[in-house]
């Protein structure tokens, strides 16, 4: 007996199109997370996006996470999970890979945002940092100027590159 919880696999996290924008940002809006900068990025990169299809509903989401990248450095950002959804590993799926991606392409350090998720992070290796140490290219985005409070956490994560790794 499962106590009426579906055991069907999550489906697997896949790279958006630049027609997987309204969805997303219909997602970001639901999860009260800012759209700002969002467009352009799944205009210019849509595969630094991950989403997750809503199996039941077409051209629905139940997830999305992104980067904005910032020269060597990135944000990790948009991390949504529809709420029926959560606590079933489909966010950590999500952030675990764009980890990956992110030091399999060279990205040195990620960094993020949040109002309400300081206590999710960590467990993904990000530990809480001042805001004025956080790189120039990445503090002028739009998340970091207008996009999210100034009371938001900052939490940074050091990745070991592929480059890094032949170094060593």
């Amino acid at each position: 007996m499962n106590g009426g919880r579906d055991t069907a696999p999550a489906p697997a996290p896949r790279p958006a199109t630049a027609r997987d924008r309204d969805a997303v940002e219909r997602l970001l809006v639901a999860s009260k997370l800012p759209t700002d900068g969002v467009a352009g990025i799944l205009e210019a990169r849509p595969g630094d996006f991950l989403v997750v299809d809503d199996q039941t509903r077409a051209g629905e989401l139940v997830a999305v996470a992104g980067l904005e990248r910032c020269g060597r450095d990135a944000i990790l950002r948009s991390v949504a999970v529809r709420e029926e959804a959560r606590s079933h590993g489909v966010g950590a799926a999500l952030v675990e890979r764009l980890v990956d991606d992110a030091a399999g392409s060279g990205v040195e350090a990620l960094y993020l945002l949040t109002t309400t998720a300081e206590h999710y992070f960590p467990r993904f290796g990000f530990a809480r940092i001042e805001r004025d140490v956080v790189p120039a290219a990445v503090a002028s985005t739009v998340e970091f100027t207008s996009a999210c409070p100034a009371s938001a956490v900052v939490m940074a994560r050091r990745l070991a590159t592929a480059a890094a790794v032949r170094r060593a």
